[in-house]
């Protein structure tokens, strides 16, 4: 059959939810255009089902993620973007379509992206080096403070920055042992969907990370109400909307990390994600653990190591 009769494929998007990929819960879909108004897919529109769903997978695989090795989640996280450089022309075109950027512009994005994923996987087995350390006390002990992850952490993806930042809000959360319930861009969810495909196949424990798509306000306000969600990232609220949830949050006490000045309307469009990131969304999400621990005396004269 020649090319010019066949019938196109065309793909299906869903949720990425527990290492798999549901269609949302409702069964709802809505349209998904491009900056031209053109229509590109059909998205699935996530219910509030499908975000308690997302905290369940998350808080299940939140054991395993945090307790695994810090070398061993950059290990991983380095995978991802050995992944998503075999794919990136398909990411590519779909940023492209996406934000309305030409295809040299889309290419920039996707190749900083990819570098975002390596960047934040050096500093998993770091992190701790910059945010511990051994604390001077007046004793005979050793005093010693470690950070370990918040736990699961509803994170609201930017609205005009499909995948870079996406992928610059999910990294950090991932790197330091949290597990991440995403809610993707409303308008541009479509690169957000397909990363769930790379990262299912870039051993990336199923339940680690969790991408919905649909309205934010509607899957955002369970989340931030949701006492197993320990903190929220509120990048991609409107000041109105990011008001609303930080007072909702506030009911189980979460870490809430709030929009920049340059993301208070939602657009994120003077956002500059290729800018380099720094350290204050990997430790945005760590609590620190203090221990306390005696010398002891060595022989008669009582000199302490």
């Amino acid at each position: 059959m020649s090319e010019n009769n066949r019938l196109g494929v065309f793909k299906t998007y869903k949720l990425y939810v527990g290492g798999k990929f549901p269609r949302s819960e409702s069964g709802r879909v809505y349209e998904v255009s491009d900056s031209r108004g053109q229509w590109l897919a059909n998205a699935p529109q996530s219910s509030r089902k499908d975000a308690r769903d997302a905290v369940v997978a998350a808080r299940k695989a939140f054991g395993g993620w945090s307790g695994a090795t810090a070398y061993n989640r950059g290990q991983v996280l380095y995978r991802v973007a050995e992944m998503l450089e075999g794919r990136k022309e398909q990411f590519v075109r779909e940023v492209a379509a996406s934000e309305g950027l030409s295809k040299s512009k889309a290419a920039t994005v996707v190749d900083a992206a990819i570098d975002r994923w390596v960047w934040y996987a050096g500093w998993t087995d770091k992190i701790g080096q910059i945010s511990g350390g051994a604390n001077p006390v007046a004793g005979p002990f050793f005093n010693l403070s470690t950070p370990e992850p918040t736990g699961v952490v509803a994170v609201l993806a930017p609205q005009k920055s499909s995948l870079l930042g996406l992928v610059s809000v999910i990294a950090p959360v991932i790197a330091t042992g949290n597990t991440a319930v995403v809610i993707a861009s409303a308008d541009a969810p479509l690169p957000a969907l397909s990363l769930g495909e790379v990262l299912a196949t870039s051993d990336v424990p199923g339940g680690v990370v969790n991408i919905l798509s649909g309205a934010t306000a509607e899957l955002a306000a369970p989340l931030a109400a949701h006492q197993d969600v320990n903190a929220i990232d509120l990048t991609g609220a409107g000041a109105e909307l990011a008001k609303e949830l930080e007072i909702a949050a506030a009911d189980n006490l979460k870490r809430v990390l709030r929009p920049q000045p340059a993301e208070a309307d939602g657009s994120d469009a003077s956002n500059d994600w290729l800018a380099a990131p720094g350290t204050h969304r990997l430790t945005a999400f760590l609590e620190t653990k203090t221990v306390w621990h005696p010398t002891g005396a060595l022989g008669a004269s009582g000199s302490s190591y």
